[in-house]
């Protein structure tokens, strides 16, 4: 009985001793963190790269900027959580590489308007056109405001090339090519008469056209619907998610 109770009887000296119990718990809580966090020094990058991931095009990020610019961010969230009814009506979950070169991320905690992580297709540019200008002729119960000012302002980037730069100073993956050609890449995805030998070469599944329906100039409605038909679509998630799930069962 004595040799029972022993362990006992240190655990109940630990808890009545509120200066041994506090300096336990920090040992404990410090080991427990240093666990955690140790490991996280020794990766480059802590996010796994999937298949088809590529920086945006110079025109895409523009239209990511005036996104964000115009508050979209503040009723659109890009995060499909992976519960049953968000990927039913959004899609498959969103995969932490399809964020990698968000600078910042959109993520986002509420929904006003739906989820756009994978908006990229479902409509034509011409629906996107008109639900930009008068969103309740398509939709009757939107609050979302009237963009169709976007349709009429040229798309003015001071500097394609300082843009690309910048990226590529927090860690997006431009090379000194890309950066060189940013300002003829803007120009080129959005015009399909304006030869660009190696757009697509840098830029995968990029979709070159004229978006806003005026092929006599490029708009910032250019921009801003080359990033959204973009988004969700460079990814075959079904594939990636796949293989993250053998790496982790692997590495387990």
């Amino acid at each position: 009985m004595s040799d029972n109770s022993a362990p006992f009887s240190r655990h109940k000296k630990l808890e009545r001793n509120v200066t041994l119990l506090a300096v336990a718990t920090l040992i404990t809580v410090a080991i427990g963190g240093l666990v955690q966090i140790t490991p996280l020094f020794y990766l480059d990058n802590t996010i796994e790269k999937v298949e088809g991931m590529r920086p945006y095009t110079p025109l895409e990020q523009a239209g990511r900027d005036i996104y964000i610019r115009e508050g979209c961010y503040t009723c659109h969230s890009q995060m499909i959580r992976p519960f049953r009814d968000e990927v039913e009506r959004y899609g498959h979950y969103s995969l932490a590489a399809e964020s990698m070169y968000d600078h910042p991320f959109q993520w986002g905690s509420k929904r006003t308007g739906p989820d756009l992580a994978r908006v990229g297709g479902r409509y034509s540019d011409e629906w996107h056109v008109q639900h930009f200008k008068d969103p309740q002729s398509l939709v009757p119960e939107s609050i979302m405001p009237q963009y169709g000012f976007l349709a009429e302002t040229d798309l003015k980037i001071a500097d394609p090339a300082a843009m690309l730069t910048a990226l590529s100073r927090v860690g997006v993956p431009y090379t000194d090519h890309d950066i060189e050609m940013a300002q003829a890449d803007l120009i080129a995805q959005a015009d399909p008469d304006v030869f660009e030998e190696d757009l697509l070469d840098r830029y995968p599944k990029a979709q070159i056209r004229d978006f806003d329906g005026d092929p006599s100039r490029v708009t910032e409605m250019d921009a801003l619907l080359a990033y959204l038909q973009m988004l969700g679509t460079l990814v075959d998630v079904n594939s990636a998610a796949a293989q993250q799930e053998l790496a982790e069962e692997t590495g387990r």
